[in-house]
């Protein structure tokens, strides 16, 4: 068994379901220990929901060179129902060439790889010339309030610069290193309430249905066309996730109507931009309402360069693929390093099974994927 296999074993039999942590930056820290890393452990949260972060750094040799940092989250999300799980979640188990367990995919086996690459990086270049790093939280899979945000905050009050950084996402899609993310769209979400007058539903005249007011205002931000998006970001998305309004009762005409959107946004749009023109639809329609928004992170966007150029070559040389950048899928902790580093770009193994039941991951990639990482490292601290 290759050490990047035991050591992925190993953090997915930690159970730690966010926030928890469940041990993992410890058994990392025992393995970069040797290397010569510094270590700071930031706590944050409430009690009884506490994330632990881990800031990890091992300097280079030239004061000029620059600063790579791995990062990635600890904390997986619930299993779920485990009667639907064919074996233990928190049990690494093999059948079929797969290795099956919770985090397996998401993202465990990434750090690992992570690992156990600088492992090698470091015992070939004991004097390499730029500085290498590790950014870890447990509250990736939560609320993202006290991880990965309040360690980029930290590290920009004392002045540490990072210049480049690999998040360990699951972004590949038919074969390893196919997609890598160099950007994320923003997220945007709007509670939209719409006030009525509620009454029986056979005096219709006495009453104003809240969920008619609102039908062509719906009908309306289904067809808008926000923006054209551009070269890196598809056009910005406007969907409704719920609704809602009603006592339960079938002869009672509704006194509101709760509707739940979100914006995906480009960078073609703000945030701002975008509130403005759903509130002037609204306010056309004449429409009594309330609406609450929810900024759940802006985009980001890495253009081509140095590190998507040293990632793209290292993942041609190890596994002869041709990658594609994107900036497709939901939100990740690049958000909050993207505001601290200018370039961010995430990679990691198959993303077909995250968040299922039976998470996996293919065990024939474990080791390309940290051969990956480890020829990055030599691009681009050598």
């Amino acid at each position: 068994m290759s050490r990047m296999l035991q050591l992925a074993e190993a953090l997915i039999a930690r159970q730690s379901v966010t926030p928890l942590d469940g041990g993992c930056q410890a058994l990392i820290q025992q393995r970069l220990a040797p290397l010569g890393f510094e270590f700071e452990t930031i706590i944050s949260g409430p009690a009884g929901q506490q994330v632990t972060n881990l800031w990890a750094v091992r300097r280079g040799t030239s004061k000029t060179s620059k600063l790579l940092a791995f990062a990635g989250h600890t904390d997986v999300v619930p299993t779920g129902p485990l009667t639907q799980w064919r074996s233990d979640p928190f049990v690494p188990t093999h059948r079929d060439g797969r290795l099956y367990g919770r985090g397996a995919a998401d993202m465990k086996t990434s750090i690992a790889a992570m690992v156990v690459a600088v492992e090698e990086f470091v015992a070939a270049v004991p004097n390499h010339g730029g500085s290498v790093a590790f950014l870890l939280t447990s509250d990736e899979e939560g609320p993202a309030l006290d991880g990965t945000v309040k360690v980029c905050e930290w590290l920009t009050a004392r002045g540490e610069k990072l210049d480049y950084c690999i998040v360990g996402e699951p972004t590949s899609l038919d074969q390893l290193g196919d997609m890598i993310k160099n950007g994320r769209r923003g997220t945007l979400s709007g509670k939209l309430k719409v006030k009525g007058v509620q009454g029986h539903i056979a005096y219709p005249h006495l009453a104003k249905n809240p969920i008619h007011l609102v039908a062509p205002a719906l009908a309306e931000l289904v067809t808008i066309r926000w923006d054209e998006g551009n070269q890196y970001f598809p056009p910005t998305s406007w969907q409704v996730s719920n609704i809602h309004a009603g006592t339960g009762a079938s002869n009672v005409i509704p006194g509101e109507a709760v509707i739940d959107f979100n914006f995906r946004f480009s960078t073609e749009s703000t945030p701002p931009s975008l509130k403005d023109r759903v509130h002037a639809l609204l306010d056309r329609h004449g429409l009594d309402y309330e609406l609450a928004w929810t900024l759940g992170g802006e985009p980001f966007l890495t253009p081509i360069g140095d590190l998507s150029e040293a990632l793209t070559q290292a993942i041609r040389a190890q596994t002869g693929v041709t990658t594609e950048l994107s900036t497709t899928g939901g939100t990740s902790d690049g958000r909050f390093i993207a505001k601290i580093c200018p370039q961010v770009i995430e990679f990691g193994p198959l993303n077909a099974s995250i968040h299922k039941i039976d998470e996996w991951v293919e065990v024939a990639s474990l080791d390309p994927l940290k051969n990956i990482y480890r020829d990055t490292l030599e691009r681009l601290l050598t």
